[in-house]
C-alpha cells in the first residue's frame, strides 16, 4: 500500500487555500510541501498539524492505496506467476 495526498489537494480548493497558504498556516517548510507534492511520505505530526491547520479528518487529507498485486507479491501472485509459465525472460 502507499499513500497519495489528492484528497488534499481536492480540501486545499475546496477552502481555497494554496499549497503556499497551508505551508504558513501550518508552520511547514517547502521540502514538506514538495515532498507531498511528489507522493513521499510526511510524518504523523505533520498530517496532524495539517488536519488541525485545515479542521479536516486525515481521510480529507490522506488516501491510501492498494499496490498492484503482480508488483508486490500479493494475494494474485499465484495468477501472474501461472501466467507466465513457460515464457523465458
Amino acid at each position: 500500500m502507499h499513500i497519495i495526498y489528492t484528497p488534499l489537494w481536492h480540501t486545499l480548493l475546496e477552502k481555497n487555500m494554496t499549497k503556499e497558504d497551508l505551508r504558513v498556516s501550518a508552520g511547514l517548510t517547502t521540502n514538506m510541501i514538495a515532498n507531498m507534492g511528489k507522493g513521499k511520505h510526511i510524518n504523523m505530526t505533520t498530517l496532524a498539524k495539517i488536519c488541525d491547520t485545515l479542521g479536516c479528518d486525515i481521510t480529507d487529507v490522506i488516501k491510501l492505496v492498494k499496490d498492484d498485486p503482480a508488483t508486490d507479491g500479493g494475494e494474485n501472485h499465484d495468477t501472474v506467476k501461472e501466467k507466465n509459465k513457460g515464457k523465458r525472460n
